[in-house]
Order: C-alpha cells, then sequence, then structure tokens
C-alpha cells in the first residue's frame, strides 16, 4: 500500500510553500525550458518580472492552493513564454518552476507570444499535494 496523507496534512503542505517563499515573492516568466530543478540557474530570455500580492496564494483546501488576487504585469521582453519561476523577495533563491502557457502547462496565461510592453495575465495556477 502506498502512504497516504489526510487531507489536513497535505493542506499544511501546501501552506507551508507559500510561508517558505515569503510574502513579498516575485514570479520571472522565461522563454525555453526550464532549468533541470530550482537549485539551477535561470534558463532562457526573461519576458516579464511581477511582485506577487502580498498574500498571492489562497488557503489551501482539499489538498489544493490556487493563487490568489490579481497577477498581471506588462512585459519587459519580447519571445515566447514556455516556463516561470517563482524566487524570494530578493530575487535569489529559486522556490518553484514549472511550464507555462494557455492550456495544459503548469500555469495559464492569457497569451504566450509576448512581446514587450504587452500586459501578461496569469488566469490559473494550482498547486496540488501528493498522497492522496
Amino acid at each position: 500500500m502506498a502512504i497516504q496523507l489526510s487531507v489536513s496534512a497535505r493542506n499544511a503542505r501546501l501552506d507551508a510553500i507559500e510561508t517558505t517563499v515569503g510574502t513579498s515573492a516575485n514570479l520571472y516568466i522565461r522563454t525555453g525550458s526550464a532549468p533541470a530543478d530550482c537549485a539551477t540557474a535561470d534558463s532562457g530570455s526573461l519576458l516579464a518580472t511581477l511582485a506577487l500580492p502580498s498574500d498571492w496564494m489562497a488557503a489551501a483546501s482539499s489538498g489544493s492552493k490556487a493563487k490568489s488576487g490579481t497577477w498581471s504585469v506588462a512585459a519587459s521582453g519580447t519571445g515566447t513564454a514556455a516556463h516561470f519561476r517563482i524566487k524570494d523577495s530578493g530575487g535569489s533563491t529559486c522556490h518553484i518552476q514549472g511550464t507555462v502557457g494557455t492550456s495544459g502547462t503548469d500555469m495559464i496565461i492569457d497569451n504566450t507570444s509576448i512581446a514587450s510592453g504587452q500586459t501578461i495575465t496569469v488566469s490559473t495556477f494550482t498547486l496540488t499535494d501528493a498522497n492522496a
């Protein structure tokens, strides 16, 4: 039998992620493939940097945790969005990374073909804990 966790334990793990990253987290949207892991240096070109709301994720419920507030920013670069990284307030430590696109990716944005100055809006971002 595989290990199973209660919903309360899963919710606590998810809420700990936001606590660890901090209330002044930054989202970076980049071109190209994501690095091998969060400890690896950034890859691709930077398209946008967004200072996330101070309470950037809703409280975990039923083993998942969704973005909170509006996540929108004017792009600083031009290219095709392919991955994201969420880092602490200093921008030095990556805590979360994944794919970005208009469907079927870890983070859903309104458009992946980005032009400098264009508004980028994140419509969906949800973390789901395993071991249900």
